[in-house]
């Protein structure tokens, strides 16, 4: 008798299918656990237990990914978290962040609605209460669950990951409501400007920058929110800002002036729109201000944050050490054969093209591979990452912008992995702003620390180099990248913009991708500008567009 009432309540219990989609419902928060979790062990549990049965292999099937994500849904919304983090592979880690969903998130009220599966895939929606001292927002948000097979038993499992609970929880994040951890500041640009993400969708990440730095001594008051505290950052790093995701009730906002302009930021958000996972900065050469910072996907600030190998745009930095050490010269004769040997590795020309009889600046324009590996048996392993940290201020982990960056890198290697540095690859890793800064260095005729801030705010010490190049190298490099920009391959894109100009392309390859990152850095007069363009393709034909018609925005 008392199997079959067990049975009865399986079948009530049991989470309709509907058109593909998941209803996930409870009434009172009672159900069945016994249909719901297998009634304890699972059949695949017990098969494996008793070794009577192969462990389950390759992906998982429709039914055990639809029966996975139902499961651990249904016991999410029905505050069961033991259940619901039994049904992933991280049953600990599961269990510490939906549990703080609702004791230090303050959420209630969670209704979950899955929709179709993609493979093992499935995305849901949640919608919930945030209540905090009589005071309640609601809250709704997408995310998506994975479901994948446990290798040592071939049990199929949610596959636990911190943004299942919200898509904007990384690792060692959490959500917690209460009193702001800093009070809500006002942005402004450098003609006093509101800056607001509704304007400028790019900014989300750089306005919480700016709260995180100034909002205590901007003269604000806390609120009540719901937010994304970020993991304390390793030594030396510069921690991620926390994210506001409900606002209970508002504090009184603080002011932060930036050196950002208006013209130049609606401008920049325009052009990245218009390539997929495009970043670019604008600066200006002669004293180090931000103009302008946009990215098409407003996630990741990749022009300030990101960390990719920059390709041949490193070639201004490395011809500046070649022509400091009297390796190469822009007038006189530089080998670019199609192919050059160099520990153990073979490097080649895009198109294994070969220059014949050329000089180093046909090199630099063509952005021929060859003329620089060529030149790696005569340098040592350190020679590269001096050049950027003393002439151009990289790689020391030290800019203090306003908000945070990485300040590129630029790692000591040997062998082939040093010969690939002095093309852009290897090691190496820059983003949009360092190489904006890297144009305004030889615009300039020295490295100006980028700022989003004055320093005059806070009384802040901004990095510097600790030399600069000799005239002659500074003379020949900026005709490198004049000659660049007027013939080269950069001509197509910066055609018009001369005289006062230069500009160096880069197409880095990355491993799994069918096209290559395509970079572009530039100046014009007392601008200077770089751009991404990942998976794009060459950098003169994709990121190439973007920086040029900032520039010329801007002249």
């Amino acid at each position: 008798m008392g199997k079959r009432r067990r049975v009865a309540e399986q079948r009530k219990t049991k989470p309709a299918v509907i058109g593909g989609l998941i209803a996930v419902a409870v009434v009172g928060g009672a159900f069945g656990a016994y249909s719901l979790y297998g009634g304890g062990a699972s059949a695949e549990d017990r098969s494996t237990t008793a070794g009577r049965k192969a462990v389950k292999t390759g992906p998982p099937t429709a039914a055990e990914v639809t029966a996975l994500s139902t499961r651990f849904l249904t016991a999410w919304q029905g505050g069961q978290v033991a259940k619901a983090a039994g049904a992933t592979t991280d049953a600990g880690a599961a269990t510490a962040a939906l549990t703080g969903y609702t004791k230090d998130a303050h959420i209630s009220g969670v209704t979950v609605t899955a929709g179709k599966p993609s493979g093992a895939s499935v995305p849901f929606s949640v919608k919930a209460t945030v209540t905090y001292k009589g005071k309640s927002r609601p809250l709704a948000y997408e995310s998506k669950l994975t479901v994948a097979r446990r290798a040592e038993d071939g049990v199929a499992l949610v596959d636990w990951k911190p943004s299942v609970v919200h898509p904007d929880l990384q690792d060692g994040d959490r959500l917690v409501t209460g009193a702001a951890g800093t009070a809500p500041i006002t942005a402004l640009d450098r003609a006093g400007g509101e800056l607001t993400t509704t304007k400028y969708p790019s900014l989300g990440t750089v306005l919480d920058g700016l709260r995180e730095k100034y909002g205590k001594t901007a003269g604000g008051t806390a609120g009540i929110e719901l937010r994304v505290v970020r993991k304390a950052a390793a030594k030396g790093a510069q921690k991620s800002p926390d994210k506001t995701l409900v606002t209970l009730s508002e504090g009184t906002p603080g002011t932060v002036r930036t050196t950002l302009s208006a013209t130049l930021q609606a401008d920049a958000e325009q052009q990245v729109a218009k390539k997929t996972r495009a970043s670019v900065v604008v600066m200006r050469p002669s004293t180090g201000e931000i103009l302008a910072v946009a990215n098409q996907s407003h996630g990741f600030n990749t022009a300030l944050q990101g960390s990719l190998a920059p390709g041949s745009t490193m070639k201004v930095i490395t011809s500046s050490l070649l022509i400091d050490k009297k390796l190469a010269s822009a007038d006189k004769p530089h080998p670019c054969p199609k192919y050059v040997t160099y520990g153990g590795w073979k490097f080649q020309n895009d198109d294994k093209f070969e220059i014949k009889g050329g000089t180093f600046k046909a090199s630099f324009a063509r952005s021929c591979n060859t003329a620089f590996i060529s030149q790696a048996k005569k340098l040592q392993n350190d020679d590269l990452t001096r050049q950027a940290q003393q002439v151009f201020g990289l790689s020391m982990n030290n800019w203090a912008i306003g908000v945070p960056t990485f300040d590129g890198s630029v790692p000591v290697q040997s062998a082939a992995q040093m010969a690939a540095s002095l093309i852009g690859q290897g090691g190496v890793r820059m983003n949009p702003l360092n190489m904006a800064s890297v144009a305004s260095t030889v615009k300039s005729g020295m490295f100006h620390q980028p700022y989003l801030v004055s320093p005059d705010v806070d009384h802040r010490k901004l990095a510097t180099a600790s030399r600069t190049l000799s005239a002659g190298t500074l003379s020949q490099l900026r005709e490198l990248m004049r000659y660049t920009a007027g013939y080269g391959t950069a001509a197509e894109a910066m055609s018009g913009l001369g005289p006062d100009y230069g500009a160096k392309t880069g197409s880095a390859e990355v491993d799994n991708q069918k096209k290559p990152n395509g970079w572009f850095t530039a100046w014009k007069g007392d601008l200077a500008a770089a751009g991404v363009v990942q998976q794009g393709g060459h950098g003169g034909d994709t990121a190439g567009p973007i920086v040029a018609a900032l520039l010329k925005a801007g002249s």
